[in-house]
């Protein structure tokens, strides 16, 4: 059992482990999109959702942050 513990606090659960593929895989895309369109907004944006599981443990959390970073880039592209 106390295995069990030690890996569940140095891996996280498998819903942030889940959420952060998804968020991570849609910065990764992008970030690619970006940088083959030389468009600054989707490349900083993409980097910033890649960035941002490293540093946000809660699913709940990481999916609100990552939804204002999409909503942010939509706002910044719509009236730059």
């Amino acid at each position: 059992m106390g295995g069990s513990l030690q890996t569940e606090l140095l891996m996280g659960n498998s819903n942030t482990l889940f959420v952060s593929l998804i968020w991570g895989s849609i910065g990764f895309g992008l970030a690619i999109y970006g940088k083959k369109q030389e468009a600054l907004v989707p490349l900083f944006g993409g980097i910033a959702l890649m960035v941002l599981s490293y540093f946000v443990s809660s699913p709940l959390l990481m999916s609100v942050f990552s939804l204002a970073v999409i909503a942010a880039m939509f706002i910044f592209k719509k009236w730059s």
